[in-house]
């Protein structure tokens, strides 16, 4: 089987190739770069190195949030587009399931947590002893301390993810020695994780038609307008200062 992996989801981007189990390319992407310029070259190297055409690909995974709104619609509809062109099916994968797998085997919880903005982060709890990921802590969006507080008190839990450059300093002085704060070359998603789970799950594949994102949170312009507030009206009022 041949699985090929995109992730838009966050900062880092990346896309990797699977054959019958074997990662064969993966490539990282942490330039501060747009990502709608700079994935699909990326998944056209990746083919090639790995000797492959669209059309060999069986299965399309796409890392379909939470994340960035705008970097999620980027990998989904692109993994969406190419799944759809050769009538093959996708599988969408959590970004914190995904980041759960850089702690393969841990004896504790792994507890991704990604900086949602508005003083909350996207977060859950892994248990990762047996190897794939089992869900401990339900994904959110809360602020850390609600997080700390929903974690058991009886286990080791290790931070990762984009979140641990903001919280961590703050994590280990609430937990002390429990907390184990990844290292910079163990924060991100990897996209070969994100294959990983993918093909492990063949009952959650779906036609390109039914692929979604994954939001632990409404977009911003969808919580404005359920407060009543008019999300459009600092644009129109740039315009009618440029029309005078």
């Amino acid at each position: 089987m041949n699985l090929l992996t995109i992730d838009t989801s966050g900062q880092v981007a990346g896309c990797a190739v699977m054959v019958d189990g074997r990662v064969t390319y993966q490539v990282v992407m942490n330039r501060g770069l747009t990502h709608s310029e700079t994935i699909m070259p990326a998944v056209d190297q990746a083919l090639t190195a790995s000797g492959l055409t669209c059309g060999d690909i069986d299965v399309f995974a796409a890392v379909a949030g939470p994340g960035s709104f705008t970097g999620v619609r980027i990998g989904v509809c692109a993994v969406k587009g190419l799944a759809h062109a050769v009538g093959k099916p996708c599988a969408r994968v959590h970004a914190l399931e995904a980041l759960s797998m850089n702690f393969y085997g841990f004896d504790g919880l792994c507890c991704p947590i990604l900086d949602a903005r508005r003083g909350q982060v996207y977060c859950a709890a892994y248990d990762m002893k047996n190897g794939l990921p089992v869900e401990a802590v339900a994904p959110g969006a809360v602020p850390l301390a609600d997080f700390i507080g929903a974690l058991p008190a009886d286990r080791r839990l290790a931070f990762v993810g984009d979140g641990v450059p903001a919280y961590g300093d703050k994590i280990s002085k609430m937990l002390g020695s429990r907390a184990l704060i990844a290292p910079e070359n163990l924060r991100d998603l990897r996209p070969d994780a994100a294959c990983v789970l993918a093909a492990a799950r063949p009952d959650r594949w779906m036609e390109a038609r039914y692929l979604t994102p994954i939001y632990l949170r409404a977009p911003q312009a969808e919580r404005e307008r359920a407060a009543g507030r008019d999300h459009t009206k600092p644009l129109r009022r740039q315009r009618e200062e440029a029309a005078k």
